[in-house]
């Protein structure tokens, strides 16, 4: 069997391997990836709509009149850092917002379609953001932030563990010894 032969045969053996246990989980995780892609596409798209100044008088007006009881202020809170914001600013945030849905889909279907890239990439961009995550757990501590922060811590420690996992599997199949 020539050389080529040989590595056609640990390539058609690699492609129709059995799927990895880790599948299910690789999964939730690009499940979760695409449910965050499609609150950020909506996000941006009300950012994109409030850039309007009627648009967002509008917003501002809607949020004023409320009829709702106050008891925490949180209305007057959100309704004076928009009118602080200001309806300019909302291009900028729509952009950020679109970049982060791009990078969030980007490893969602890279995980659903089982791409070794796909892991890496999501280790990567999740771990990016777990030191600004900590920040703001400790610095301004909420029960969702901490929650938020353990799950990527999470995710990137399992993503971790498939990948190499899945790097041995693939170096063993193509007839490598490590």
């Amino acid at each position: 069997m020539s050389e080529f032969e040989t590595t056609a045969a640990a390539r058609s053996t690699a492609q129709t391997a059995p799927a990895s246990p880790h599948r299910a989980g690789l999964r939730v995780i690009a499940f979760y990836e695409i449910v965050k892609t499609l609150c950020l596409l909506l996000v941006a798209a009300a950012a994109f709509h409030l850039d309007h100044a009627e648009n967002f008088e509008h917003m501002v007006h809607w949020l004023e009149h409320l009829p709702l009881t106050d008891s925490s202020g949180l209305r007057w809170k959100l309704v004076s850092t928009l009118v602080d914001f200001g309806p300019s600013k909302f291009v900028a945030v729509g952009l950020v917002t679109l970049g982060y849905a791009v990078l969030f889909g980007i490893e969602g279907v890279g995980l659903l379609m089982g791409k070794y890239w796909a892991e890496w990439f999501t280790v990567i961009a999740t771990a990016s953001l777990i030191p600004l995550e900590l920040y703001e757990t400790l610095h301004r501590f909420g029960w969702l932030k901490l929650a938020a922060l353990v799950g990527n811590v999470a995710i990137v420690v399992y993503l971790v563990r498939v990948a190499m996992q899945t790097r041995a599997t693939r170096r063993k199949a193509a007839g490598h010894t490590s």
